[in-house]
């Protein structure tokens, strides 16, 4: 039972090398399979406690991780590989044949760094025995990503997807609201589920929000979202509501609001606006971001707003400014960089 070929490009390794040395007595890779896969789910529970419990990962975040992490074991099965004994080789090939299946280079790269943390975990957990020479997966590096310029809508095309909502019964009242903060501020469509009621300040017109990582920040956000969120509070989430629920929007029965209906809201006024696009909740982020660079705010302003670890992230958004702010932007960049390596009081 010859082994299924590796991808050639990534290894570049002949057929004949694939192929496993005779013997009557070793077991076929199908047979071993399924105690290799046993080993690696095994494994595998650990790691999502740990991510979900010690680090404090979302949900979200952990099922995709675990998704990542099946795909890999079973490629490695497949090879008669097992999780503790596979190197930067059938890493590369598997990520290979992942960009070869059509996969998107995002997907693939999250992958890669999906295994960066599995194996330096199990590193740290004394787990995973030496590696061959050169061959340790921990040497294993995400194929390149190629520049993407966000796409975001114009002051008009915003304005004209906000003003979909414009019922006064409950469902359009919570709607509105739902457009306006999402635009206003430049939430996540995972934050803003996550907001409770005592989370708004709407005096002082600002918003505590929980993002990645668990990190805490306070957002801002203009007087149409926060006339938006009276109406809402004042009309709207009372006839919505049923019981005690901590949760600032609400959905069916009266719960918290999922994420897919924030999506359908958002997709739903892209239609009635007549966008082109799809209209999603990360595009109003990507707005938001856009217009606020665009209108001169400062680049650490901005990133603090989005909730970014590193001024890189919001760096995308200077491709499409108008070029004398781009480079303005530049500018405040390298000089952000050059502020962040200088070392500490003590250091």
């Amino acid at each position: 039972h010859p082994r299924p070929a590796l991808p050639h490009a990534a290894l570049g390794l002949s057929e004949r090398a694939n192929m496993p040395r005779a013997s009557s007595r070793t077991r076929t890779p199908s047979e071993r399979a399924p105690e290799l896969l046993a080993r690696g789910e095994a494994v595998l529970a650990r790691y999502a406690h740990e991510l979900a419990k010690v680090r404090g990962r979302s949900p979200f975040t952990v099922r995709n991780y675990q998704r990542d992490l099946r795909a890999f074991f079973a490629f490695l099965a497949e090879h008669d590989g097992a999780f503790d004994t596979a190197g930067r080789r059938l890493g590369r090939a598997f990520l290979a044949q992942q960009l070869d299946a059509g996969v998107a280079t995002a997907s693939v790269r999250r992958a890669a760094r999906t295994l960066h943390g599995f194996y330096s975990w199990l590193d740290r957990e004394d787990l995973l025995p030496p590696a061959e020479r050169g061959d340790s997966i921990l040497l294993l590096r995400a194929p390149k990503a190629p520049r993407l310029v966000p796409h975001f809508l114009s002051a008009d095309e915003a304005d004209a997807v906000v003003d979909t909502a414009a019922g006064d019964d409950p469902r359009s009242l919570r709607d509105r609201a739902l457009l306006e903060l999402l635009y206003a501020a430049g939430l996540r469509v995972s934050e803003i589920v996550s907001v409770n009621s005592a989370d708004l300040d709407l005096a002082n017109r600002q918003l505590v929000v929980t993002g990645k990582g668990k990190r805490t920040r306070v957002c801002l956000f203009g007087e149409p979202a926060r006339e938006a969120l009276l109406a809402y509070l004042e009309r709207a989430r009372p006839a919505l509501a049923n019981g005690a629920e901590p949760a600032l929007f609400l959905g069916r029965a009266g719960a918290r609001i999922a994420v897919r209906t924030v999506q359908d809201v958002v997709r739903r006024a892209g239609l009635q606006a007549a966008q082109p696009a799809r209209v999603h909740p990360h595009l109003l982020r990507h707005t938001f971001a856009t217009h606020m660079l665009d209108a001169g705010a400062d680049l650490r302003i901005v990133q603090a707003l989005l909730g970014h670890a590193s001024p890189d992230t919001t760096q995308i958004y200077t491709a499409v400014m108008r070029p004398y702010q781009g480079e303005l932007v530049a500018r405040v960049l390298r000089r952000t960089r050059a502020i962040e390596a200088r070392p500490g009081p003590g250091q």
